[in-house]
């Protein structure tokens, strides 16, 4: 994971404002009006786009800062030395990744991920939504008492961190890849090996009674910008932060991604979500994504050395089996 440092350094480079617009980020244009086309037509979103660019912009907008989507120079000098601090303070205890492994350059002046609402804050969950988003922060306690691998978050099991864990930013295995042929689209994401392979042609979703965890995506032009809508998903990831860990969501999820040049160096990424079973309200999430073409992309084989599944229920039933313990199970 060496090339990280290289990665970092490239991206450091990188340089995108973010302007207040609305209940969203306008991103400053880099000057290319008109989008490379591939030989078919279409606008050419061809590329690797890794996203430690936007790593450190905060998920939720701090409440102080309300309605205001931009952070001034300063302000964010005064981020990236917090994060500089943090990061030394906890590499001198061996706390997190491995420095090899980063992945994160310069932010935006965006205030937040969350573009919509206006305050840049998650909306309120339903009743349901947050009785969900208990039992989900429940069983990821470190702490709990794992009784099988069906307990785990399938994050954790290296299944997948859905479709907006995959998609959001990360401080590791970054990008997003997209390759493009006459009446497809193929998206790809580093964070866990998933891929996508959008049909533009107007075919209809598939039967509703088939779910799965990435859902089912369909695309169109609106003009330069690429909307995919995607529904028909299992209900079994999360929609929080940027691992797919937190609120959980349902099978009424259904999301809007657009996406779009900003000039040749810059995608614009923004997904709508919706799901009126966890949320009183859909929401928005926007951020930038430079260019890499140097970017080295490697296999994400969690579940060639997921050790923690066993180790985790072992250390469970070990504790069970401690004195004073009210549990007679088994060891693993």
């Amino acid at each position: 994971m060496a090339h990280g440092v290289i990665r970092c350094a490239r991206l450091g480079c990188v340089v995108v404002v973010a302007l207040a617009c609305g209940s969203g980020v306008a991103l400053a244009q880099s000057g290319v009006d008109m989008p490379p086309r591939t030989p078919w037509g279409d606008p050419d979103l061809q590329g690797k786009w890794p996203s430690g660019t936007a790593w450190l912009v905060p998920f939720e907008r701090p409440e102080e800062l309300g309605t205001r989507a931009a952070l001034t120079e300063e302000e964010r000098a005064a981020r990236e030395a917090a994060h500089a601090e943090a990061t030394d303070r906890y590499s001198t205890k061996g706390i997190g990744a491995p420095s090899h492994w980063l992945e994160i350059a310069r932010p935006p002046l965006q205030t937040s991920l969350v573009v919509e609402p206006e305050n840049g804050r998650l909306p309120p969950l339903t009743d349901d939504g947050a009785r969900r988003a208990k039992a989900w922060r429940t069983t990821s306690a470190p702490s709990y008492p794992y009784t099988s691998v069906k307990d785990l978050r399938p994050y954790d099991r290296c299944i997948t961190r859905g479709l907006l864990g995959s998609a959001f930013p990360n401080f590791y295995s970054s990008v997003t890849a997209i390759f493009q042929t006459p009446g497809f689209v193929i998206i790809h994401h580093e964070m866990i090996h998933e891929t996508r392979i959008i049909p533009l042609d107007g075919r209809p979703h598939i039967p509703s009674g088939i779910r799965q965890w990435m859902g089912d995506s369909r695309g169109w032009w609106d003009g330069d910008t690429l909307v995919v809508e995607t529904t028909n998903f299992n209900g079994r990831t999360g929609s929080l932060g940027r691992n797919g860990d937190g609120n959980p969501t349902t099978e009424a999820l259904r999301l809007v991604e657009r996406i779009r040049l900003l000039g040749s160096e810059t995608l614009d990424y923004e997904v709508r979500i919706v799901d009126s079973e966890t949320f009183t309200q859909p929401w928005t999430v926007r951020f930038p994504l430079p260019r890499d073409d140097d970017y080295v992309l490697y296999e994400y084989a969690c579940h060639a050395g997921n050790y923690a599944l066993g180790n985790m229920l072992r250390g469970a039933r070990a504790v069970e089996r401690a004195p004073g313990s009210a549990s007679t199970a088994k060891a693993f």
